[in-house]
């Protein structure tokens, strides 16, 4: 008798709750042989207090391996981790860091960022540059496969075409993103790998694209690149099982 492979867990880390039930649903559709699990990380890792490029995968560890002993798994049980982050324009020149006085928050834009603290978010750009370069270097996290993607300059952006959504806004769209994809795999697919914000090809390539001039506040996102990975992979399974 020929004994079914086990399911492996496929662990996505997200920044908040609404970025869980955006894609947390739809991914699991396009994993659908594997354990879709979303690890919220409440919040920008690469951003937070004390968190830099000589400890940050040291940090992810932590969160994965507690994560992981909390629900009784090993490093083995897990395929692998892919970890979305925000952009937040981190690579756009520091000349395109506008300040603006009665700008209250962050705000977003096709020429830019404005704000009523140039300095700081300048402080910011360079300390998430500095950490997205060290994990995009990183290939395994706790001996399980690890890579990042990007979304830019945001999740709302690059899925909704908003870039300052209100909290309300993030949990709407969210909501309404995944009543608008549940059960379509093939069209979430589309949306994601053929859209014009899509970027394909090299993985690599991917993020020196994302470094260059404003497209790092612009609506682009390199989760395609894992998208097609993984549905290739499929489509090689399925070609291996026809011809045995």
């Amino acid at each position: 008798m020929k004994l079914l492979a086990r399911k492996k867990i496929v662990l996505v880390i997200v920044e908040g709750p609404s970025d869980d039930v955006a894609l947390g649903m739809a991914l699991s559709q396009v994993y659908d042989k594997d354990f879709i699990y979303v690890y919220i990380m409440h919040g920008d890792i690469t951003t937070r207090r004390g968190v830099n490029s000589q400890n940050i995968v040291a940090k992810i560890g932590s969160d994965v391996t507690a994560y992981a002993k909390s629900h009784h798994y090993k490093a083995s049980d897990f395929k692998q981790i892919i970890h979305i982050v925000d952009t937040d324009g981190a690579y756009i020149p520091d000349d395109k860091i506008m300040e603006k006085e009665n700008c209250l928050d962050i705000q977003y834009e096709s020429d830019g960022i404005y704000t009523n603290n140039k300095a700081g978010i300048e402080t910011r750009n360079q300390q998430k540059r500095d950490n997205l370069y060290r994990l995009r270097s990183c290939g395994t996290i706790w001996s399980i496969p690890y890579r990042v993607y990007y979304m830019s300059c945001n999740l709302d952006h690059v899925l909704y075409d908003k870039q300052n959504s209100t909290n309300r806004d993030k949990e709407n769209d969210a909501y309404a993103f995944a009543k608008k994809f549940k059960g379509k795999a093939e069209e979430f697919e589309e949306f994601i790998c053929k859209s014009p914000f899509s970027v394909i090809g090299d993985y690599k390539e991917s993020w020196d694209y994302i470094e260059k001039d404003l497209n790092s506040v612009n609506r682009h996102t390199n989760l395609s690149i894992c998208i097609e990975n993984e549905l290739d992979s499929k489509a090689l399974k399925l070609l291996k099982t026809t011809i045995l």
